[in-house]
């Protein structure tokens, strides 16, 4: 239990920005999850359009701070690469 005025505050805000956080991941999963809906129906156009718009989420979610940036940038290189190989095949 926090005893003081600022420790108090501290926790209001903690509660206020993980629900941020929280709503933040959450979309840039569903952005994620529609290139793999894409990906699975073996539609290349749908998929490559899903992947143009997850990546700008993505790294915003970096510079936000919600995702580490070497997770994010495996996860983009790791979709595209799948939407490349779509794409090709």
């Amino acid at each position: 239990m926090a005893n003081t005025p600022q420790a108090e505050k501290r926790i209001r805000r903690n509660d206020r920005r993980a629900a941020v956080n929280k709503a933040r991941v959450s979309r840039i999963r569903t952005f994620v999850k529609k290139v793999e809906a894409s990906l699975a129906a073996g539609d290349a156009a749908a998929a490559a359009e899903a992947l143009k718009a997850a990546q700008p989420e993505m790294m915003r979610g970096v510079s936000k701070g919600v995702l580490h940036k070497n997770t994010v940038a495996r996860k983009i290189s790791r979709l595209t690469s799948r939407v490349k190989a779509l794409a090709s095949a």
